[in-house]
């Protein structure tokens, strides 16, 4: 019989390609959506069958990770064998703006969750999805022994979320595995995360439609890496014969000026002509470097990075260019076929 996965967060970016992987590896999906007046659903639309449709394999269930009820009705009555908890409030920014919500969703969600999987007899595999934010002002590089000093509400919510997952796993012997991610990027990232504001904005004076981007601190330095790799390594995190901690990185980082050259390079055009800072993008507290040491990942689960910062960027510049009716440069384009000759992920 085909495994079946549920993941939170489905219709976000990495739940939207997690989604397709384990679709690619023959599992039945079921999503936790929440309910909207307007269509949510767009990074999956391309992957969606009606279930009334034979061999319909992805299933959505509206939701809401504050409500402990839902949240346990859906688990008991799909019976996953493998958790993705990726759902949150995650952008840090606004966490500093909304900490209350952003710790009942990112924080309390995971212990929801971790609790329906205790009650129900332990047989389910949980993923959660820790974040590089947790590590705050630690010095970099960062592993998986580095200590957690966070500097936002949301890198609080998710240290709370990460030492809940370890409790579980040795209180209740639950096959619990904290992923933590550091920053990873693609054309799905939304639109406010800096990456995407970026080269949706260079799209968007391309196509004359704007002129000014308005940026934040622009010294924060970050380790980018491309979203469908990650997705990959939460799959083989809980494919392991017993649960571990794991630090996902490329272990090399870049600034958000960095990134802001490199991609108004790529695309011809002059960062004095078009960006501004504005001082409400500004953190009340910032975290200035996050460097990943995936040292443990390189030795016990043989990871290594394809997509480099450089290429990175120009998959996303390209991708929003056709995304506003713009020829891409194509060089992204020519890196995404070379890196991914059998991609199992859908165009961007």
């Amino acid at each position: 019989m085909a495994k079946k996965a549920l993941i939170t967060g489905i219709t976000g970016q990495d739940g939207s390609y997690l989604a397709e992987f384990l679709l690619n590896k023959g599992y039945k999906v079921h999503g936790i959506i929440r309910r909207s007046s307007t269509f949510n659903t767009s990074r999956i639309d391309h992957i969606y069958v009606d279930p009334h449709e034979p061999g319909a394999r992805l299933f959505l269930h509206y939701g809401d990770l504050a409500d402990s009820e839902q949240v346990s009705n859906i688990i008991y009555n799909i019976k996953p064998d493998e958790v993705y908890h990726l759902g949150a409030q995650s952008h840090v920014r606004v966490s500093f703006d909304m900490p209350e919500y952003s710790g009942n969703v990112t924080a309390l969600s995971t212990t929801r969750i971790l609790e329906v999987i205790r009650r129900s007899g332990n047989h389910m595999k949980f993923y959660q999805a820790s974040s590089s934010e947790m590590f705050g002002i630690s010095p970099p590089p960062q592993n998986e022994e580095t200590p957690l000093r966070p500097r936002s509400p949301y890198a609080c919510a998710k240290v709370y979320a990460h030492w809940m997952t370890k409790n579980y796993r040795d209180g209740y012997n639950i096959f619990a595995c904290n992923g933590i991610l550091f920053n990873h990027e693609s054309p799905r990232r939304g639109e406010t995360f800096v990456t995407r504001k970026i080269t949706r904005a260079i799209a968007r004076i391309l196509a004359k439609k704007e002129k000014f981007v308005y940026l934040g601190n622009l010294n924060a330095k970050r380790d980018w890496g491309y979203a469908p790799e990650y997705v990959e390594f939460m799959w083989r995190m809980l494919q392991n014969e017993r649960p571990e901690d794991f630090v996902m990185g490329t272990g090399e980082a870049h600034s958000v000026r960095e990134y802001l050259e490199e991609a108004f390079s790529y695309a011809g055009l002059k960062i004095e002509d078009h960006v501004k800072i504005d001082p409400r993008y500004f953190r009340p507290t910032e975290v200035e470097e996050l460097i990943a040491d995936p040292s443990k990942a390189r030795e016990k689960m043989g990871w290594k990075v394809k997509i480099t910062f450089k290429e990175l960027v120009k998959i996303m510049v390209d991708a929003d260019l056709r995304a506003s009716g713009l020829p891409p440069i194509g060089e992204g384009d020519e890196i995404v076929r070379r890196r991914f000759p059998k991609r199992w992920w859908g165009a961007d």
